[in-house]
């Protein structure tokens, strides 16, 4: 019964190939005004000693809206890529799936809060070591390359019309 319920949801999936590939691109490509505020306030902090971007009043609470689109847009991206290992593929997408499942490492352990803390040079809210927000911020830039390939695959779904079959390689 689970197995015809999966093989409903795929077969589901690669008939909305498209909507589903356009949803899971315009969720994480938000994650790019998360990555600039990354860059531009906290590492940019503690590398000179003054943020170049320090957002208050809505502004600040879009960055903590986009923050929180970060799941359903893990979740819809590593469908992809999960997609497309059903085909036999295999470095490529699973290389994606370690970068993108990383991000959960993050969200629920090394947070953006601790990450703030302690490159702001504040006092230590945590037993964490230091590094690890250095980490963090790896596993978010980890991103980078799998929204890029994402995009492209919307453009090349969205330039083939509503019925285009997913990317296989």
């Amino acid at each position: 019964m689970a197995r015809g319920m999966w093989n409903r949801f795929w077969r589901w999936y690669e008939r909305h190939y498209v909507l589903n590939l356009a949803l899971a691109s315009g969720l994480f490509v938000l994650q790019l005004v998360h990555l600039y505020w990354l860059g531009a306030d906290p590492i940019a902090t503690r590398l000179t000693g003054d943020g170049l971007f320090h957002p208050t009043g809505v502004a600040r609470y879009l960055i903590f809206f986009v923050d929180y689109t970060e799941i359903p847009a893990l979740m819809a991206v590593s469908l992809v890529y999960v997609n497309e290992l059903r085909s036999g593929r295999s470095f490529r997408p699973l290389l994606f799936l370690v970068l993108l499942n990383s991000q959960w490492l993050h969200i629920f352990w090394i947070t953006d809060e601790y990450v703030g803390s302690e490159l702001a040079g504040e006092a230590p809210a945590s037993s964490l070591p230091g590094w690890l927000a250095w980490v963090a911020i790896l596993i978010d830039y980890g991103e980078l390359p799998v929204i890029w390939d994402t995009l492209k695959r919307a453009a090349r779904a969205l330039s083939a019309g509503p019925r285009a079959a997913p990317l296989r390689r």
